[in-house]
């Protein structure tokens, strides 16, 4: 069992302040592979002091400066992919053939994009009489989740160096190993003492004592939207600014003349990738009442055909979800569906034909599914998907909206008449005939999916402070 018992703090391995331990389950064996220290207020103290020091001079370097470091960065990043794989794959289940790609590959395109906007960035603006300056905002205080943890720490660590912060990073205490080896790659990348700074633990702790600190300027967060709310709560008191990216609902609105065969397999797959746990997952499948049949039998055949299995094992094959807790939650939304009257056309609350244990979920297809069902409304975060029936356009544009969040969207068919549709869903993003945002497209949603950005130039604006010069001689 791996012991990751100290923090990262100004540049250093340090033990805690009287953090206690906290075990790390694997979901696939339902046993300890790892544990942390729970960082205590005195840990953060000593690290957003540290982040604090280290400020007034990481603010004052060049464009040319923080270039280097991120590329560097992405170097030492490429020679760990295979650990960070296996530390994902053990610790938050996913397949490991997938997390070395896609969950690897995720971490060094947030830099990769970063790295894109900050060479083209302008630092000052001309203005009518005035100039603006995007200057670093201080000390951001940092808390990603274990969903995507690599994609969700690097979309907040690249974009705060290139905008000359400093940070204290909290991850997830689900899966903390690929956290700890971030740390030694920017050690190795040569980023400065206190410009980084990493302190395990967990949101009521840590957390807290992060979004609380007088001395943090800015806290962004990945997470549930409430998780999200505590977070703007213990903010609020120092007025700092608060950097939101939170739960989805999102919908997959199906054209009527969608061609099931080529318009269907890329957005139905977006609930499967990562056992479904991702906030983007498009699982609300809005499909025309008169094709409702023939969408069923081609969920059906494609979900049923998706094998569960081994995060340790390589191949093609989908992993348990991320705990014990996790588990039951999609459990229980599969079987509230059932109980509500909605049609199970595959998969269930019990666990796959070929395990035992593990927090393994089934795919799992439903039909005849109405607005009202809490699988309707709430998020599953499992690989789950709801097809639920609409008569015009209208109706499905209104169905897609009927939801308190606003993150992403997705639609099925004919680009053309796509785009005449996404202008009209309450979403933050939207993707044609995909699940997913272009890499560098500005990442974050409408209403309680949070607020600001990530990604590209959007997210590194995010990261920076605006100054309004006037006066300024001719």
């Amino acid at each position: 069992m791996r012991e990751l018992l100290q923090h990262y703090i100004d540049g250093k391995w340090v033990d805690s302040e009287g953090g206690q331990r906290r075990e790390v389950i694997n979901p696939a064996t339902e046993e300890p592979c790892a544990v942390i220290s729970v960082g205590t207020k005195a840990d953060v103290d000593k690290a957003v002091a540290a982040a604090k020091r280290a400020f007034k001079t990481w603010s004052q370097t060049t464009r040319e400066e923080r270039l280097a470091v991120l590329n560097r960065i992405v170097e030492e990043y490429k020679k760990r992919g295979a650990d960070l794989a296996v530390a994902m794959a053990e610790e938050m289940g996913a397949p490991v053939s997938f997390a070395g790609t896609a969950q690897v590959g995720a971490g060094i395109g947030g830099f990769l994009g970063t790295i894109a906007a900050l060479q083209d960035f302008n630092f000052l603006e001309d203005g009518p009489g005035y100039k603006v300056a995007y200057e670093p905002i201080g000390v951001v205080g940092m808390i990603t989740p274990w969903n995507w943890p690599l994609n969700q720490i690097a979309l907040k660590v690249a974009p705060a160096l290139a905008g000359g912060n400093t940070m204290v990073l909290k991850p997830s205490e689900e899966c903390p190993t690929n956290a700890k080896i971030f740390a030694e790659i920017l050690d190795a990348a040569g980023v400065p003492p206190g410009v980084f700074n990493l302190v395990q633990g967990d949101g009521p702790t840590t957390g807290n004592a992060i979004s609380s600190h007088p001395d943090v300027d800015m806290v962004s967060f990945t997470g549930s939207t409430r998780a999200g709310i505590a977070v703007a709560i213990a903010a609020a008191p120092t007025v700092k600014r608060v950097h939101q990216e939170l739960g989805g609902k999102s919908p997959n609105v199906v054209l009527p003349d969608a061609d099931f065969a080529k318009h269907l397999p890329p957005t139905l797959s977006g609930p499967l990738v990562n056992t479904g746990q991702s906030c983007i997952s498009p699982t609300k499948v809005l499909v025309p009442r008169e094709r409702m049949g023939e969408a069923a039998e081609f969920a059906k055949a494609m979900y049923s055909a998706t094998p569960v299995g081994d995060p340790m094992a390589e191949g093609n094959h989908l992993g348990p979800v991320v705990n014990k807790a996790q588990f039951e939650k999609v459990r229980g939304l599969i079987q509230s569906a059932i109980d509500e009257g909605a049609k199970l056309v595959t998969g269930g609350p019990d666990l796959p034909a070929n395990v035992n244990r593990g927090y393994y979920i089934q795919p799992t297809v439903f039909t005849d599914v109405t607005p009202d069902m809490r699988i309707a409304k709430e998020e599953i975060f499992g690989p789950v998907i709801t097809l639920m029936a609409y008569d015009n356009l209208d109706q499905a544009i209104e169905l897609a909206n009927d939801t308190e969040y606003g993150l992403s969207a997705a639609i099925s068919g004919d680009p053309a008449k796509a785009a005449e549709v996404a202008p009209k869903l309450r979403a933050g993003m939207v993707a044609i005939n995909n699940w997913g945002p272009t890499p560098g497209a500005p990442f974050g949603g409408y209403k309680q999916s949070g607020n600001g950005r990530e990604g590209g130039l959007a997210g590194l604006k995010d990261f920076m402070e605006m100054k309004a010069i006037s006066g300024l001689p001719a």
